[in-house]
């Protein structure tokens, strides 16, 4: 086998109102909550997505409209990275806790692969994520570049 990984040739374009998921470990979900807060008005332009408790205190504290999916160490963060390989997420903003030990560890790591391998925007704290949500590209169109992977597999089975 030549291509150890699919060549970045294909073009996604990311629609003006973009699919974030939100997801907090437990030392950050009040820190997650905080942020949210102040960027109530930009995240209610957008399709969100959340899981297990912190989708559940967005709703419940700012009444944003959260699609809530499993808690991360029963398969929500694996149902989020299903959303990335399908291409069916734009932005990802993660608080996740350096100095916690999680029981799903793989499946972090197995998640920030796929959004590292299909180009997706990644905040994993709440600077970063003010300067994702404060970019002109947030309620803009935007064309970016990812694997082909339809050639890539095409490829491999030669």
């Amino acid at each position: 086998m030549s291509d150890a990984q699919p060549p970045r040739q294909a073009i996604r374009t990311l629609q003006a109102r973009k699919r974030i998921a939100l997801i907090a470990h437990d030392g950050k979900k009040s820190e997650m909550l905080e942020w949210a807060t102040r960027w109530q008005d930009t995240l209610s332009q957008h399709e969100l997505i959340g899981t297990g408790t912190t989708s559940k205190r967005l709703k419940t504290a700012l009444g944003l409209e959260v699609e809530g999916l499993m808690s991360g160490p029963l398969g929500g963060d694996q149902q989020i990275g299903a959303r990335i390989a399908e291409q069916r997420l734009d932005v990802l903003i993660f608080f996740w806790d350096p100095f916690s030990p999680q029981p799903h560890d793989p499946d972090v790591k197995a998640l920030l692969r796929l959004a590292a391998l299909w180009n997706v925007p990644v905040a994993c704290n709440a600077a970063s994520a003010d300067f994702l949500l404060s970019s002109p590209y947030l309620s803009e169109r935007y064309d970016m570049s990812i694997p082909d992977a339809a050639a890539w597999a095409q490829a491999r089975a030669v």
